[in-house]
C-alpha cells in the first residue's frame, strides 16, 4: 500500500470513529454553539474600551470560539485515540503493517481540518445573522490562521496521547482551561491578577488572537504565530516518541 493511500484509508477510518463518538461530537461541535449564542444574547455587540480589548463581544468571542472548537478536536479527540491505541495494542499491529507513525498523524491532522471547518461555519452564521457579527476582513489571513491553529492543537493533542499512560488521563485535561482562560469566557481584564497571568499561557489565547487579527483587520499577532508555531513543531517529537515505543 502507498503512503498515500494508507493516509487517506487511515483518514477516512479516523474520520468515522470520530463521528460514532457522541459525547466528543457534542463538546466539539453542539456545546461551543450553545455557549457562544449565549454569550452574544448577553453582551450584544455594542463595543467597550474597557473589556474584550475594545472590541464588539460578538466579534471577539467569535474568533475565539472557533478556535476553541479547533482546540477541543485537538486536546479531546486526538490524545484519546492514540492513548487509546497504545492501550489496546493497535500500534503494534500498525507496525506490523508498516504503517508509519507519520501516516497516523497526518490522518488526526486532516481530520481535524473538516471538522473544525464545520464548526466555525455552525458558529460564525448565528453570530453574523443574529448579532451582526463581523464576517472575516481577510479570508485568506484568516484560512492561514485557521490552519496553523488546527497544526498547533492537533500536535498538542498528539504529543498528550503519546506521553500520558492510558486513554483516560487524556481526555478532557485541558479542554476547560481552554473554555475559562483562553479568550473563551470571561474576559482578561475583568480576571484577578493571577488568573490574568495564567491566561496569558493558555495556548488557546494565542490561537484567538491569530484569528482574531485578520478577522477583524487588526494585524498579525507574531508573538502568537510564533507560540503556535512551536506547537506545531512539536508533531516532531510526537513521531519520535512513537517510533521509540515500536522499538
Amino acid at each position: 500500500m502507498s503512503p498515500v493511500h494508507a493516509l487517506r484509508e487511515i483518514t477516512w477510518i479516523e474520520l468515522k470513529v470520530f463521528g460514532r463518538e457522541p459525547l466528543t461530537v457534542v463538546f466539539v461541535l453542539v456545546l461551543p454553539l450553545i455557549v457562544l449564542y449565549g454569550l452574544n444574547g448577553v453582551f450584544g455587540n455594542q463595543a467597550d474600551p474597557s473589556v474584550y480589548e475594545g472590541i464588539g463581544p460578538v466579534d471577539f468571542y467569535t474568533p475565539a470560539y472557533v478556535s476553541l472548537v479547533v482546540a477541543t478536536v485537538g486536546v479531546l479527540s486526538v490524545p484519546v485515540h492514540l492513548a487509546g491505541y497504545r492501550e489496546q495494542g493497535v500500534m503494534r499491529r500498525f507496525r506490523a503493517s508498516a504503517l508509519s507513525p507519520a501516516t497516523l498523524l497526518g490522518a488526526h491532522v486532516i481530520v481535524a481540518l473538516p471538522v473544525g471547518t464545520a464548526a466555525a461555519v455552525l458558529l460564525t452564521i448565528p453570530s453574523r445573522a443574529g448579532y451582526s457579527g463581523a464576517l472575516p476582513h481577510d479570508w485568506l489571513g484568516v484560512i492561514a490562521g485557521f490552519v496553523l491553529v488546527t497544526l498547533a492543537f492537533a500536535a498538542l493533542g498528539a504529543l498528550i496521547g503519546a506521553l500520558l499512560p492510558t486513554a483516560r488521563a487524556a481526555q478532557g485535561l485541558l479542554f476547560f482551561v481552554f473554555l475559562m482562560l483562553g479568550g473563551a469566557g470571561p474576559p482578561r481584564e475583568v480576571l484577578p491578577g493571577a488568573m490574568a497571568n495564567l491566561s496569558a499561557a493558555v495556548p488557546l489565547t494565542h490561537a484567538s488572537s491569530v484569528l482574531r487579527g485578520p478577522w477583524l483587520d487588526l494585524g498579525w499577532d507574531a508573538g502568537a504565530v510564533a507560540v503556535l508555531g512551536i506547537l506545531a513543531a512539536s508533531l516532531g517529537l510526537t513521531w519520535w516518541r512513537l517510533r521509540s515505543l515500536e522499538a
